[in-house]
């Protein structure tokens, strides 16, 4: 299992300095909330939140 986590979102309350996401858990969805993805575009993080 990964021990970090990066993500470029600045304006998430979970980012840190470094591009470190400091979420508890990651919770991350594919296209229309399917458990399916056909590449990276089609994914995305439900952990977000704005600062």
């Amino acid at each position: 299992m990964a021990t970090d986590v990066l993500c470029n979102v600045e304006d998430c309350k979970y980012w840190a300095k470094g591009d470190r996401c400091v979420a508890d858990a990651i919770y991350v969805i594919g296209p229309n909330g399917s458990r399916e993805a056909d590449s990276v575009e089609e994914t995305a993080c439900k952990t977000f939140e704005h600062r």
